[in-house]
């Protein structure tokens, strides 16, 4: 009967020990928290119909002018994921070195594009904000700062002189009435330091809802599918018809940011997969 007892009490103590070294195991691991990934997507269209092929897909305007693109590109920079709380997650804010993207329509994986982002922490995003072009406070960290993506911008012709800075936005083709025959170039971006110079400041920010959450964790790498409707070029807030005299045109002049302000509304996320 003694050594019964003896035994019970024993597994008993054994039992307790056992609970307590999982609870203090427990707590010494916290539910994972590894940062995850995050694709998105980008696909260029008119309409919200998207892979426009260079130098063969054409549209017309809503002023009845017909164009086309030979080269179609755009730096994205300074993006920003927001939770169901508000709070923001900013991705190498003002660092281009790590968190600028040219987004160039030669580079279209059957129409889209690919960025692909690491170290996002795990949280369920509603909403994502980013920058079209370079803002001034990146800009104005010098080139020392940016040398990476400076020689990037430089191979795919989105510079100015380091002096001048960055082409924002790149868009030429062709353009006519009965028939796309007249070149166009159409070439946004800041000139240097925009206070300084009394100039126009073209860096756009552009805050886009998702409609299904993003859940970024350890096994889900969500892929957003952002959808740029380029009829905005010529289509868009203000109506815009090409002409000799804006068919040419790189910087900040009046008629390349009435071309800026229309880019910045077209943007959607067409849809989130989460996977």
């Amino acid at each position: 009967m003694k050594i019964y007892k003896f035994l019970s009490l024993f597994f008993i103590a054994l039992t307790l020990f056992s609970f307590s070294s999982c609870g203090s195991r427990d707590d010494d691991n916290p539910q994972d928290s590894t940062p995850g990934t995050l694709q998105i997507k980008f696909e260029n269209g008119f309409n919200n119909l998207g892979d426009i092929v260079l130098n063969q897909t054409i549209q017309t305007s809503s002023q009845g002018q017909k164009h086309n693109f030979s080269a179609l590109k755009y730096v994205i920079s300074n993006i920003t994921l927001i939770d169901e709380g508000g709070n923001e997650f900013r991705y190498h804010e003002n660092n281009p070195d790590k968190g600028a993207f040219i987004i160039d329509q030669a580079d279209a994986v059957a129409g889209i594009v690919y960025l692909n982002l690491n170290e996002i922490p795990q949280n369920n995003y509603k909403k994502i904000k980013f920058g079209l072009g370079i803002s001034q406070n990146a800009y104005l960290l010098g080139q020392s700062g940016q040398a990476e993506f400076w020689d990037k911008a430089k191979q795919k012709g989105m510079s100015w002189s380091w002096a001048a800075g960055y082409v924002f936005v790149k868009l030429e083709g062709k353009y006519g009435t009965g028939s796309a025959t007249a070149e166009y170039m159409n070439h946004t971006g800041n000139m240097g330091n925009v206070k300084a110079n009394d100039t126009p400041d073209l860096y756009r920010e552009i805050t886009l809802n998702l409609p299904t959450t993003a859940r970024v964790n350890g096994k889900i790498r969500p892929s957003i599918h952002i959808l740029a409707d380029l009829n905005q070029f010529l289509s868009g807030e203000k109506a815009l018809t090409l002409n000799t005299s804006n068919a040419m045109m790189m910087g900040s002049s009046p008629h390349l940011v009435d071309v800026t302000n229309n880019l910045t509304k077209m943007f959607k996320v067409d849809h989130v997969h989460n996977d």
